[in-house]
């Protein structure tokens, strides 16, 4: 679950708010509203939330020191420019206020029921077991 906390320097930042989850510190947006966490993956911990304005589920993925690595700044800038009809929807992008403590970024996405992984396991098993019925016929 989400659990609000503190800033980790004590000093919060107007318009944000703060949550920890999977021991990994979340600055959000005071309009997205954390539920629980949901993913891990290569370069970020996705959770899930809902938009005060818009009453809709979104998924926020948390990008840290998203400039430490080259290839991981250009993943992430990748991300961004992203679009296309079967790609999820980037809905929104968080970031600091203050230019000096620039070093996470937070991708807001639709929220959906399932992830790629899930999807290519599916897959994978329906094509097992469809190669399995032709084998035994």
């Amino acid at each position: 679950m989400a659990t609000p906390v503190e800033p980790a320097n004590g000093i919060r930042t107007p318009g944000k708010h703060y949550y920890s989850m999977w021991q990994t510190l979340f600055e959000l947006d005071t309009k997205y509203v954390p539920i629980k966490p949901i993913g891990r993956g290569a370069y970020g911990i996705v959770c899930s939330s809902v938009n005060r304005e818009t009453n809709e589920k979104v998924a926020i993925k948390k990008i840290h020191n998203v400039f430490d690595n080259r290839i991981d700044a250009l993943r992430t800038l990748r991300e961004l420019k992203l679009r296309h009809e079967n790609v999820i929807a980037l809905k929104d992008v968080m970031v600091p206020i203050h230019r000096k403590s620039f070093k996470d970024v937070y991708l807001v996405y639709e929220l959906m029921d399932t992830d790629l992984h899930q999807i290519i396991n599916l897959l994978n098993h329906l094509v097992m077991t469809t190669a399995s019925i032709s084998f035994f016929r």
